[in-house]
């Protein structure tokens, strides 16, 4: 069979359902068996009655998400479930996605993120402060999430917002991203028909409309002037039809983006480090030298040179967007084998960041891959934690510098114990969230 001229042949298909009923509390699991099974190979997903194609290869990852980037967009699996939260701007396809990246990319550029910097360090320092208890155990994931929402919120929705509404706002988000998981493994089930989860969905949509709208209502009344990303919104796209729903789509998916990344590649730093005590010694002893008793500074980033090569090993193996589906428009070739259109395709950073062909021990946890000039030879999309292409996220280094002070900033006073036995498992959501239920204790640091 020829397909335009180009040599096709049909994927193989590799059993997945079985394997999922053996993984039912950690699907994550069952895809990893699916890659091993695949190779690297382009194979189809026996779902039943849905059959998405596995895309682990750089090559076929390289080709999804710039070369024919057109022709694969965000619907169906994953995305039509979280429609109704994520709404139509940058984290939707088409017009809507190109019109907010055009508005969004100056407010992630190099220059306006370093301009927050640091407010960010201020932030977060203060937030640790009146957080982080030492001493008195507590649930990581939550914890993490109570740094996080407030930076953010106050960085880019406005300073004036109370912290009651950023109260309600966290558990909403932490609801909105995990309440449909079931859908994730279950695309062919209609939206109209009921699953577990959807009720608690749709009152966290409530919640955070709630909050969000008279956010909008109150920086329109400004009428300017601030420099939030509200109020830049609002003078962007005020004359639009439908303007505040298109300005609560941008704030909603800007704010989620920025704190369910952070939220859920931060919760995994405090088991990898106890699970490997040399890794940990080197990065209390980076902290102490450069940073001290704190407070962590800007001035302090550039010099932590390990715990960046640590955070950058950290999302090769636990990417937070662990799972990025996409749909074909049209009929496509890949690497030989024939899509036909309105095929879903799925991607993971999680599989191709743990193939052998591209990765020396794929499955050790080893900051030195990312030592300055150890990335040589590494194929571009062998690593893409933030996807890749036009698509790519906008706050890789927001990310970075929030990660590098938070990390920072409590390892500066205390040290971790983590209350767990064996190996965390990742659970499903349409993160890569840690298992329910990680707890720790800080202790001061020198008296560990």
């Amino acid at each position: 069979m020829s397909f335009g001229g180009v040599p096709t042949r049909q994927a193989r298909t590799v059993p997945f359902l079985r394997s999922l009923a053996r993984h039912a509390r950690t699907p994550v699991h069952a895809f990893e068996e699916a890659a091993s099974r695949a190779g690297s190979e382009l194979v189809r997903l026996n779902m039943g009655p849905f059959r998405p194609y596995l895309v682990t290869h750089p090559d076929h990852v390289q080709h999804i998400l710039k070369t024919n980037q057109p022709n694969y967009v965000r619907a169906g699996m994953f995305w039509d479930p979280l429609a109704p939260l994520l709404g139509q701007g940058i984290l939707s396809d088409g017009d809507g996605w190109a019109a907010s990246r055009k508005i969004l990319q100056p407010v992630f550029s190099a220059r306006y993120v370093n301009s927050l910097t640091d407010r960010m360090a201020q932030i977060i320092d203060e937030l640790i402060d009146t957080t982080m208890v030492p001493n008195r155990r507590f649930d990581v994931a939550e914890a993490i999430s109570a740094l996080i929402h407030p930076t953010i919120v106050r960085l880019f929705l406005g300073a004036t917002i109370s912290d009651a509404d950023i109260d309600r706002l966290a558990p909403a988000y932490d609801t909105g991203v995990t309440a449909r998981s079931i859908r994730l493994l279950l695309p062919f089930v209609p939206q109209s028909f009921p699953l577990p989860g959807d009720r608690a969905f749709k009152q966290a949509i409530r919640t955070i409309d709630e909050v969000v709208y008279p956010r909008i209502d109150y920086a329109k009344l400004r009428g300017g002037e601030e420099a939030d990303l509200v109020s830049r919104l609002v003078g962007v796209r005020r004359t639009e039809a439908d303007a505040d729903r298109l300005i609560r789509d941008d704030m909603v998916a800007v704010h989620g983006a920025a704190t369910e990344t952070s939220v859920t590649a931060l919760t995994w730093v405090w088991p990898i480090l106890d699970a490997h005590p040399k890794i940990a010694a080197k990065v209390y002893e980076e902290v102490r030298r450069v940073v001290g008793n704190g407070p962590v500074t800007v001035a302090h980033l550039p010099e932590l040179t390990y715990l960046k090569m640590f955070v950058d090993e950290l999302v090769r193996l636990y990417p937070p967007g662990w799972i990025l589906p996409r749909t074909a428009v049209g009929a496509d070739t890949i690497g030989e084998v024939e899509i036909a259109a309105g095929s879903t395709v799925v991607l993971s950073p999680y599989l191709t960041h743990r193939l052998p062909e591209f990765w020396n021990r794929p499955l050790e946890f080893d900051p030195e891959r990312f030592a300055p000039g150890n990335d040589h030879g590494r194929h571009r999309y062998a690593y893409f934690p933030f996807a890749a292409g036009p698509h790519a996220c906008l706050g890789p280094r927001l990310f970075m510098m929030e990660a590098l002070l938070l990390i920072a900033g409590i390892l500066c006073r205390y040290r971790p114990i983590l209350h767990t036995t064996g190996p965390i498992a990742p659970r499903l959501a349409s993160t890569l969230r840690p298992a329910t239920g990680l707890s720790m204790t800080l202790v001061p640091a020198g008296h560990s």
